[in-house]
């Protein structure tokens, strides 16, 4: 079974802050220099993979933000 988003472009997480943290990710989407920087070269399967990281990042950000 294919799954719908297989059938679209995965677009950028990118949201126009482009800072890097002290860790070295974007402060705006939370990929790190690697992953901005070869995002157009990923495939689909590759960029949903960067997609999932990113959200993981973004939660362990706000889940150290509330404590």
């Amino acid at each position: 079974m294919i799954e719908q988003l297989e059938f679209f472009e995965i677009p950028s997480p990118c949201i126009g802050v482009c800072q890097a943290n002290n860790r070295g990710y974007c402060k705006g989407c939370l990929r790190s220099r690697h992953e901005r920087q070869v995002w157009l070269q990923l495939t689909a399967m590759q960029k949903r993979d960067v997609v999932r990281l990113c959200q993981q990042r973004k939660a362990r950000v706000l889940a150290a933000k509330a404590q």
